[in-house]
């Protein structure tokens, strides 16, 4: 019932934001911070019952993964709101964040017992920090559209929908780099903490499962991005790309390689 009601409050804040951004009428843009705020607060409650109810922190399951993703991403985003005025990021951002609670409600939220090789205290350090590292990199993939829509109404000089209601490109490529150097430090301390749980539980520090080798694959993408953009300049549009490509393989390694490839992370559904 919690989870419910705090989609049915994410659809309320992302309608809001939808008509904020073809109406700009400051007020309804208000009202859709207010309520999304309201909906991570709701979706807190959620899972802090999630766990009362698990007795262990509810990162096993594919509905709590995508749940705690949501969250992630919705709290992310709340963060750089109060610091940054990103004009219209909310119109972006809050239908990812009920896409992805959309796929939540439609997974099993059966409660299942914690594997043996779950039961680690490893288990919330390192499933919340890759999971967090998620959210923002989510953001970056939601600047990362807004600039390529803004480039592109910009190279047609077509001013329409787009150009008055986004940000400048420069505004978006710096709002890119930021998200950047808050998720790739997060996917790395994720990627090490797994390591050390794998030592743990396994005996070993890397096994080259599938979720281990896209999380590499993914690394490696967003470590080129960082690369490219500090040591050789690359702004604009192909960070814009890369920051887009470097989400879906974060996608993927989040569910594709659950329902596609077998391993040990093939329990997590």
């Amino acid at each position: 019932m919690l989870f419910t009601l705090s989609y049915t409050v994410y659809v309320v804040a992302t309608t809001l934001y939808l008509v904020f951004f073809f109406s700009q009428n400051s007020k309804v843009r208000t009202v859709a911070r207010q309520i999304l705020l309201a909906a991570g607060i709701l979706h807190t409650i959620t899972i802090v019952a999630r766990y009362l109810a698990a007795g262990h922190t509810p990162l096993t399951t594919h509905h709590d993964t995508i749940s705690f993703f949501a969250w992630s991403v919705t709290w992310a985003f709340l963060s750089f709101r109060w610091r940054y005025q990103i004009k219209n990021f909310g119109s972006f951002v809050s239908p990812v964040i009920l896409a992805l609670m959309t796929v939540g409600l439609c997974s099993s939220k059966a409660i299942t017992e914690l594997p043996p090789a779950l039961q680690s205290v490893w288990l919330p350090i390192h499933a919340s920090i890759a999971i967090a590292a998620n959210g923002f990199l989510a953001l970056g993939f939601c600047g990362g559209i807004m600039y390529l829509l803004q480039d592109r109404e910009l190279k047609k000089k077509r001013f329409g929908l787009f150009y008055h209601r986004l940000p400048s490109l420069e505004a978006l490529d710096h709002l890119s780099q930021h998200c950047l150097t808050i998720g790739f430090p997060l996917l790395t301390l994720g990627i090490m903490t797994g390591s050390l749980w794998a030592k743990q539980a396994w005996g070993a520090y890397w096994q080259w499962d599938p979720k281990e080798t896209w999380s590499l694959i993914t690394w490696l993408l967003y470590a080129s991005l960082l690369h490219q953009r500090f040591a050789i300049g690359w702004r604009g549009r192909r960070t814009a790309i890369m920051s887009i490509v470097g989400f879906m393989a974060v996608l993927f390694t989040l569910w594709g390689v659950n329902f596609l490839l077998s391993g040990a992370h093939s329990y997590v559904r």
